[in-house]
């Protein structure tokens, strides 16, 4: 059981409005609806314990998102005092919203992708090419000879020509 007390989070009508919206409104994902309603019962002054329990979620869960909501709240009263609706639900939404992740970047841009994939979609004979069909060495060869990479592998010219095929 969670004997520590949370720390209480107020809504401001405006804050509420928003949240209310967004928990409404039809083109918002199964997410974004779970984490309006923490913030929505934690304003009503429910435990962790109890929004975990209600909404079927971890303690651990509730936590973030109570948090999360609490390092945004300055920002939201600001612009509340500022008059800028737009900003606030601005900042609401990136309050419910997942964290950009850690990880490696993607190897290729979807520019990239695109005329990689543009070349397989080309016959062989327009790209002065001696073969009867594009294999992943022949686009990756093709991909780098026109500089549109500075070097990408067959396996993942493989994988474009692959994806790329109906």
């Amino acid at each position: 059981m969670d004997t520590r007390k949370p720390t209480p989070i107020t809504l401001t009508e405006r804050q509420h409005a928003v949240l209310t919206k967004i928990e409404r409104r039809e083109k918002s994902t199964q997410q974004q609806i779970r984490r309006t309603s923490v913030i929505l019962l934690a304003a009503k002054q429910a435990s962790n314990c109890e929004i975990a329990n209600r909404l079927n979620l971890t303690l651990q869960t509730v936590r973030r998102w109570r948090r999360r909501w609490l390092e945004v709240s300055p920002a939201m009263r600001t612009a509340e005092d500022n008059g800028d609706d737009k900003q606030l639900e601005q900042l609401v939404c990136d309050a419910l919203c997942d964290e950009a992740r850690s990880g490696r970047p993607a190897d290729f841009s979807p520019e990239q992708i695109c005329q990689i994939v543009a070349i397989a979609c080309e016959t062989t004979e327009d790209s002065q090419r001696p073969i009867s069909h594009w294999t992943g060495r022949e686009l990756a060869d093709e991909a780098i000879k026109r500089n549109i990479v500075p070097k990408i592998s067959p396996r993942s010219a493989g994988r474009f020509l692959k994806r790329s095929r109906p």
